[in-house]
């Protein structure tokens, strides 16, 4: 393992545990098994190793975004695609919904620099295809970009909101995270069923 993936490991383990403005370079140096020193050689700070480990993580997470948004599965599969791939992906960097809004708020230009990647998810085609199956009748007269922004929505929402949810629903860790399981298939379902001629 490289020293960059070691840091990247552990930031994310701190990241996760305490937030980015809970988070100590020195925790994260320390969880990496290297020195201070040798941390702040490869990041300057705390933030530009956030947007290191958040920009790792995005690519990760764009393509398998876009080969669902591309390929030439349905639009039902899509969505059930879709809502899997990305709650499995939260579920595994919990950190990062937050971190986003976090982001627009206090830094919008580097959230507007991985809006404008090239790589970032691109639902044009899916845009065409929800179209298409409407005049087909496959699926009732709905505005396409609409449709997405309720399968965001219901998908990103609890993960961003964590903290409330738990509270407003007076739930655990453990629970919060079955339930997410859950909306992997039931956020797909209830949308499809809705939009289905």
């Amino acid at each position: 393992m490289t020293t960059e993936e070691k840091i990247f490991n552990a930031a994310r383990v701190i990241f996760q545990k305490k937030g980015f403005a809970g988070a100590r370079m020195q925790e994260i140096a320390d969880e990496a098994g290297i020195n201070k020193a040798m941390l702040h050689y490869c990041f300057k700070n705390k933030q530009s190793l956030f947007e290191a480990v958040f920009m790792n993580a995005f690519g990760q997470l764009a393509p398998q975004i876009n080969e669902i948004f591309n390929s030439q599965d349905t639009v039902f599969d899509k969505i059930k695609n879709f809502t899997h791939s990305y709650i499995s992906f939260v579920i595994h960097n919990p950190y990062l919904p937050q971190f986003i809004i976090q982001e627009m708020n206090n830094n919008p230009e580097f959230v507007m620099t991985f809006l404008k990647n090239e790589n970032r998810p691109n639902p044009t085609l899916l845009i065409s295809q929800i179209e298409k199956e409407i005049a087909d009748g496959i699926i009732k007269p709905i505005k396409p970009k609409q449709l997405l922004l309720d399968v965001f929505s219901m998908t990103i929402f609890p993960f961003a909101a964590q903290m409330m949810m738990k509270g407003i629903l007076q739930i655990s860790e453990t629970e919060f995270n079955e339930m997410m399981e859950e909306r992997k298939t039931t956020i797909a379902e209830q949308i499809i069923n809705s939009i289905k001629k």
